[in-house]
């Protein structure tokens, strides 16, 4: 099966089909909603051949479900069709989720990634387990708050650093995970990699994407 991955961010959503190397880029913001999405979408991949559709989402997702409004795009995102509006088959999944997914090599993976906020999650043999870590109490503050872009720009670089390698050895501590994965648009940031953990890659976000529709994974 042909699928097309859309990765949705605060920045830009990033698009790619399986059978085609090209990532491509449109441009997104306070004010997208996801009608507009669908438009530029189909304008965007309007040469390439997809069956099915994947979509990593920067929110909660339940049942396949969105479950939230996203912080930094327009609204109506809870309430709208997109399998209609695609008129194709579609498959939601959180953005950290599906990075992960494509990051997992066996066992049980962790994911973070280091971006506006922080995301998070779990692949165990197979089964994704999307968290939001992010927002659970950590000193004066939340995690995001030390972890996230507002920690760096309020601390700097190398004191942010040394937060993510307390949280990271707390997470460690929590999960037992055989792998750890940092991914997020910050992770390129980091100087040294906290022990046990190998970098992620933006891309992964996409092999995710394609996963979601083979039944090894969950």
């Amino acid at each position: 099966m042909k699928i097309l991955v859309i990765d949705i961010g605060g920045t830009n959503i990033k698009v790619k089909a399986d059978n085609d190397q090209e990532r491509r880029k449109i441009p997104s913001g306070a004010d997208l909603t996801p009608q507009a999405m669908v438009t530029q979408v189909l304008e965007t991949a309007k040469d390439w051949e997809y069956e099915a559709i994947s979509i990593g989402y920067p929110g909660v997702i339940k049942k396949g479900k969105i479950k939230t409004e996203p912080k930094n795009l327009g609204q109506g995102w809870t309430t709208f069709d997109y399998e209609k509006a695609f008129g194709k088959p579609v498959k939601i999944l959180n953005d950290a989720a599906m990075q992960a997914l494509g990051s997992y090599q066996g066992g049980v993976l962790l994911f973070l990634g280091l971006g506006t906020g922080m995301g998070s999650a779990i692949v165990a043999e197979g089964s994704v387990v999307p968290m939001e870590m992010a927002h659970l109490s950590y000193r004066k503050g939340t995690f995001e708050d030390y972890v996230g872009l507002r920690g760096l720009e309020r601390m700097g670089p190398e004191k942010w650093q040394r937060h993510v390698q307390v949280v990271v050895k707390r997470f460690q501590a929590a999960f037992l995970p055989d792998d750890i994965v940092i991914g997020g648009g910050n992770s390129k940031l980091l100087s040294e990699l906290p022990s046990g953990c190998r970098l992620g890659n933006n891309h992964l976000a996409f092999d995710g994407g394609f996963r979601m529709w083979d039944d090894h994974y969950h």
